[in-house]
Parts: structure tokens; C-alpha cells; sequence
């Protein structure tokens, strides 16, 4: 049997392996276009930004690395440039020699992954105006800095590598601005939580400016002018363009093969395509969600990582499955950490799911030991079945493990409400015996229980305040002089029951604290005495966040930028 794979690194490299491990006869060979035929995508940014400062640590094998523990032809700057299903070969071009081959196979991987999307804007191509996504593209972008010491960039996009690299160019020492037109960076995430990125960006210097489009650039002095809509031209010594990546199908489409989303090659759960032998895996392919169901493109290594392995199963005589991405990521921001794993909020209402959610702010780890620091996690879930949709948690260590229970917990679907029952380790430099997942689930117990009502941010602007009700801040009146929501009355938690003769029985009570937990107290107070109650999900610390954000939002769209 003879395998061609087009394109290496997670899926390519990955399939080919596999294959090699269960098929010790067979023949596989590998064309890939630029130099590298497995490196470490996610680790670019960090390499420009002198994290990793060994180039070599990028490339997690070479192609005589793999060919001495494989024996893989790993054909790199081989670009395919046509497959042929009629006759099963592939046309081939040597970019360095500019020979030209045909290649025959038995089965056949496409494994060509996604290319930075450029949109046709005047000036795209001009000097100085960069992408990034392979280590070529890296090694461009990090020679121009060691070259040029650009003092100023503009980052297109705020999405993953944007986020990386905005990080990486701030640490040495350049101007860092943020253009996109959505008015969030990071889509995974609710706008509520995407404020406490936001915040962390604005923290460190980074200029944000959302809610604008880019209309195109031109090269002026020894730099770069970025043309805006209705806004003056920004000037920066370099650009880069990080708006999110397009599934390169070239190949597919005109082989044939059927397309999906944006023109992703679609492939049934086996990987396989319309196409009898052949298979496709990776940035380029349209795969069901997880929790949906529904097509969707997820450009992420791990989902990668494994299709490449069922492809292989598959072509060696086995019966593996693709069960879908679920969009599990954690993110670096500075000093924080964002992670996130199924749909958020605003997804699930868009799939016509009916959505609610609980917001909490534990320690991560037991607030008697020291270093412990605060994390805030929202949790999704559907009303009435209280399926678990996702989560998102912003924080400091204790991120990762936590969004990891989570999106095992969604994978092996169990309810909101089964988070509680979770036997997870504890000791005090590491959890809580009450371990941060176990309280969201006690959380979700008490809204099905009735025990718990909630309100949130964006109830708000729309609370009466004629009267009807009563607005309570359970805080200590340090907190509640040093910020609190107009029309809210200040009674500390703790003098609550010997001053219950200020509150009126027959109206419901609206109440906030700092995190959600002394309110949540605080509501259990007044169901005692008979007065309805709601809680203020995430507390006025997630409030302020988000109410800050949208002013800064707000404003950066209309004048131009914020800092």
C-alpha cells in the first residue's frame, strides 16, 4: 500500500506516524511546500518575542529525524499542485529545482491546513505589512525586528496569534495597537467575559480600537499608514494582519471533492471525503461541533492531532471515528489566563438553544494558604434539561485544570448539575475542598432546586427604579462608598436580619455583592423572612468589569482609540 500525504505538521506528521506504527510495509510519503514539516504553530509568537530564543526548538522533527525513526520520505519545499482521483496521482512541483512530477498513490491525506485570510484591500503585499503562521513567516517577521527595531505595530485581528503577539511585541518594548471591527476580541468568549481581557490588554499598554475597519494601507516614510473607515490613518513602523485563517481547498476543489463552510473540505466521521480514497484532515476540513452538532470549522492542534490518527486507523483496515471539536483552548494574556471549552452564551442562543448560565469567583486554591487568587468562571448550561453547554474562566493558576474537568465533563455528557459529585483532589497549595467546578454545579443544584433566582449584567438597565422593588448592596460601606450601581441601598450582610424593618416585605429584592456569595447569603436571609429575592450572578466586581469595558468600547469607536 502506498500513502501520499499533502501537507505535514499536526495532521500530515501525525497520520503519517500512525500509519508507519501499524503498517510496517507500507509506503508513505509526504510533500510539503515550505520547510518544515512538523513545528510548533503556537510557539511562533514566542519565539519573536524571545521566550524561545532557539529557532531549532520550533521544529519537533526534521525530515531525516523522521525518516531515521520511520522511514518516511519527508519531501519539503515539494508543492502539490493537483490530484488526479481518475488516475490516483497527484501532480508535484520541487519549488527549489522547479521539477515537475506526477506521483501515484493507493490512499491519499490532504493535510493542507488554513492560510491567513487577506482580504483584498488596497496595499495588502506592500513591505513591512505582515502575516503569520508558518516559521518562514516567523523568521521574516523576527528578522525585521532585529533589523529595523520597529518602536510602533498594528495588529489586525484580535484573535489567538494576535493576542500571542500583541503580548510578545509589548514585552519588547513597541507601541501595540489593536484594529478590528468586531467590537470584542476573542469570539470565543461572552462579551462579559472578553472584558476582562480587554481590561488586561489596556492594563499592559495595548491600545484597542474595535469597532473600526480597516480599509486599506499605504507605505509612507519608513513605515506604514493603515486607512480606516471614518476614522484618521493610524502610522506604525510595521503591520501585521491576524484576522483569523481561511481552509486553503484549492487543491480539493479542483479535484472535485465537495465543499462546506467557506469552502472546507467536507468528510464523514471516518475523515474520509466524497472521493473514494482519499482523506482529509486538519484546518482545511468541516467537522460537526461537539455540543451542537452542527458543521462548524474549529482550527485548533489537538482536533488536528487527532483526525490525523483516524485517518490512519482508517486506511490500516481499522474502524475509528471522529465524534466532533468541542473548541477547548486556554490562552496566555500577559498575566492572566483565558480558557474556554464548548459554546458560550451568545452561540448557544444563535443554535436555538435556550441558555442560562451561572457566573462565580473562587480562590484557586484554599484561601488559608498563601498565593491563592481569584478566578472567574461562567458556566452554561440548558434550561429545564440543564445539559452542559460550556464554560469560560479568566484567572491565574488553577485555569487550565479546571477548564480541563469541564470539557471532560461536557465530552462525557453530564449535566450542569453533576459537577457536584465530581471526586477531584484537594490540598490547600491546589484547591479547595470545594473545589471551584464542585461550586458551580452546587450553584446550578440551587436554581433547579428554586432555591436560587438570579439576575445579571444585563438586567440591569432595564431594573424599575420606581419604587416596585428594592435594590440592595450587602457589601461592607467601605466597599459600597468606594464604588456601587446608582439606586442600590447599602446594608452589610452581617446587619441584615437586625435591620430588616428598612426592607419591604411585599416587594422582591435585587441583590449584589462583590463576588455573588454574600448576596447569595443575603438572599437566603430574606426568603427566611419571606421576601422574594434574586441574586446578582458574578457580583459588582464583574459588573464594574464589564460596565468599564463597554464605556472604553463605546468611546475607542467614536474617537478613534483607547489606552
Amino acid at each position: 500500500m502506498k500513502v501520499v500525504i499533502v501537507g505535514g505538521v499536526a495532521g500530515g506528521a501525525t497520520a503519517a506516524a500512525r500509519i508507519r506504527r501499524l503498517d510496517e510495509q507500507a509506503e508513505i510519503v509526504v510533500f510539503e511546500r515550505s520547510g518544515y514539516i512538523s513545528y510548533a504553530n503556537c510557539g511562533l509568537p514566542y519565539y519573536i518575542g524571545g521566550v524561545i530564543t532557539d529557532p531549532d526548538e520550533l521544529t519537533l522533527q526534521t525530515p531525516q529525524s523522521f525518516f531515521s525513526r520511520f522511514h518516511i520520505e519527508m519531501k519539503v519545499h515539494h508543492e502539490v499542485t493537483a490530484v488526479h482521483p481518475d488516475r490516483k496521482t497527484v501532480s508535484v512541483k520541487n519549488t527549489e529545482s522547479g521539477e515537475e512530477f506526477e506521483e501515484n498513490y493507493d490512499k491519499l491525506i490532504l493535510s493542507p491546513g488554513a492560510k491567513p485570510s487577506k482580504p483584498r484591500l488596497p496595499g495588502v503585499g506592500i513591505d513591512r505589512l505582515f502575516t503569520l503562521r508558518t516559521v518562514e513567516d516567523t523568521f521574516r517577521i523576527k528578522q525585521y525586528i532585529d533589523k529595523n527595531h520597529p518602536k510602533s505595530a498594528v495588529l489586525a485581528g484580535g484573535g489567538f496569534i494576535g493576542l500571542e503577539l500583541t503580548e510578545n511585541l509589548r514585552e519588547l518594548g513597541m507601541d501595540v495597537t489593536i484594529v478590528q471591527r468586531p467590537k470584542q476580541l476573542m469570539r470565543p468568549f461572552d462579551s462579559d467575559m472578553a472584558a476582562m481581557i480587554h481590561g488586561e490588554m489596556r492594563k499592559h499598554g495595548v491600545r484597542l480600537m474595535m469597532g473600526c475597519t480597516v480599509e486599506g494601507f499605504l507605505k509612507k516614510d519608513e513605515g506604514v499608514e493603515v486607512l480606516l473607515k471614518d476614522e484618521p490613518p493610524l502610522y506604525a513602523d510595521m503591520v501585521v494582519m491576524a484576522i483569523g485563517v481561511t481552509p486553503d481547498t484549492c487543491l480539493a476543489r479542483e479535484a472535485g471533492l465537495e465543499l462546506g463552510i467557506k469552502g472546507s473540505i467536507v468528510v464523514n466521521d471516518r475523515m474520509e471525503t466524497s472521493v473514494s480514497d482519499i482523506y482529509a484532515v486538519g484546518d482545511a476540513v468541516q467537522v460537526k461541533h461537539y455540543v451542537t452538532g452542527e458543521e462548524t470549522l474549529i482550527s485548533l492542534a489537538g482536533p488536528a492531532n487527532k483526525q490525523g490518527r483516524i485517518a490512519a486507523d482508517n486506511i490500516c483496515g481499522g474502524d475509528s471515528h471522529y465524534l466532533g471539536s468541542q473548541g477547548s483552548s486556554v490562552i496566555k494574556v500577559f498575566d492572566i489566563t483565558a480558557a474556554t471549552t464548548g459554546i458560550n452564551e451568545a452561540n448557544a442562543r444563535k443554535s436555538g438553544v435556550d441558555a442560562d448560565k451561572v457566573i462565580l469567583s473562587p480562590m484557586s486554591h484554599a484561601g488559608y494558604y498563601p498565593g491563592g487568587r481569584l478566578m472567574t468562571m461562567k458556566i452554561v448550561f440548558e434550561k429545564n434539561t440543564y445539559r452542559l453547554l460550556g464554560a469560560q474562566i479568566i484567572g491565574y493558576e488553577g485555569v487550565d485544570k479546571r477548564i480541563d474537568v469541564l470539557s471532560a465533563a461536557i465530552h462525557a455528557g453530564m449535566s450542569a448539575i453533576q459537577l457536584k459529585d465530581l471526586d477531584l483532589a484537594y490540598a490547600p497549595p491546589y484547591s479547595s475542598a470545594k473545589d471551584p467546578v464542585n461550586m458551580a454545579g452546587f450553584m446550578v443544584e440551587n436554581i433547579a432546586a428554586g432555591i436560587l433566582k438570579q439576575f445579571h449584567v444585563e438586567d440591569i438597565a432595564g431594573l424599575p427604579r420606581d419604587g416596585s422593588i428594592t435594590m440592595l448592596d450587602v457589601r461592607t460601606e467601605w466597599e459600597y462608598r468606594h464604588g456601587h450601581i446608582e439606586g442600590f441601598v447599602n446594608i452589610p450582610v452581617d446587619e441584615l436580619r437586625e435591620r430588616l424593618n428598612e426592607i419591604e416585605k411585599e416587594k422582591p429584592a435585587y441583590v449584589i455583592c462583590q463576588s455573588g456569595l454574600r448576596s447569595y447569603i443575603a438572599c437566603r436571609i430574606l426568603n427566611g423572612y419571606g421576601i422574594e429575592a434574586y441574586n446578582f450572578s458574578g457580583g459588582f466586581r464583574f459588573y464594574e468589569a464589564a460596565a468599564q469595558d463597554r464605556s472604553l468600547t463605546e468611546s475607542s469607536a467614536a474617537c478613534g482609540m483607547d489606552r
